[in-house]
């Protein structure tokens, strides 16, 4: 078995919202990190919207003051190497890259494109969680049937949003069901200036997913994911649940 690469990253992830949109393969195709191929489910090429909070967030385990809680806003589409994840005994890795992640902290963001090459930008972005009755709850709630989220960017959230009602308790993913194969990704891709590819690990427990209703998305997609991408995302999403999260960890990265 090999040894887990040190951790680069570690923070809480809560609340993931996941919208997802099946698609077109041409439209990812270009975007392909090198040794790597786009991974399907049911035989349909899947991108989501994610959106989900950070909680105490440390760069090589110390906190940086300011960094420590955010938002994130990503898309994100789902990639396969075939080599095995001996430490989940499969006979390949399961991963995903990423068209652009949106958070508003520059730090955050610049670190993220030196080391990675991964195509973040930072603005301002906020988020809001109520419950039924539209009383304010704290980022770390346990999250209940009409609680709802909300995250947004731009200044003040004007530029977008995307929002969900929590439809019913949370449930564990079921093995080779759609909800797994969204929320279920180990390995992370990213395309490297001048070619190759650098590879790094996420490590969490599993996760369970709520339900949702009333599901919002608004905003100028195209403007942060160009014409085509923005198209296919203009539609309500195929599918959507939200993830509960837990705590995780980002190994460095290996170039492969």
């Amino acid at each position: 078995m090999s040894t887990p690469a040190p951790t680069f990253l570690s923070a809480h992830w809560r609340h993931l919202i996941m919208l997802n949109h099946a698609v077109d393969p041409a439209l990812l195709a270009p975007l392909v990190p090198e040794g790597v191929v786009l991974d399907t489910h049911e035989d349909r090429c899947w991108v989501s919207i994610v959106a989900f909070l950070f909680h105490d967030t440390r760069l090589k385990g110390l906190p940086i003051p300011g960094h420590r809680d955010f938002e994130e806003l990503n898309l994100r589409y789902y990639v396969r190497r075939d080599v095995p994840d001996t430490a989940r005994g499969l006979d390949h890795r399961r991963g995903v890259a990423f068209v652009k992640e949106v958070v508003p902290r520059f730090a955050i963001a610049a670190v993220a494109r030196l080391l990675y090459n991964e195509q973040y930008v930072s603005m301002p972005m906020h988020h809001r969680i109520t419950d039924a009755s539209g009383a304010a709850r704290p980022g770390d709630a346990v999250l209940a049937a009409g609680d709802r989220v909300a995250i947004g960017w731009g200044r003040d959230g004007d530029a977008g949003t995307v929002a969900a009602t929590v439809a019913g308790p949370a449930r564990p993913l079921v093995p080779g069901s759609h909800a797994h194969f969204i929320a279920e990704h180990y390995w992370g891709y990213a395309h490297q200036r001048g070619g190759g590819t650098v590879e790094y690990e996420v490590r969490h427990p599993p996760w369970s997913v709520h339900d949702v209703e009333d599901v919002v998305v608004d905003g100028d997609l195209g403007a942060l994911y160009g014409e085509e991408l923005g198209a296919a995302l203009a539609g309500p999403p195929d599918t959507a649940f939200l993830a509960v999260g837990s705590a995780v960890e980002v190994g460095d990265g290996r170039r492969l």
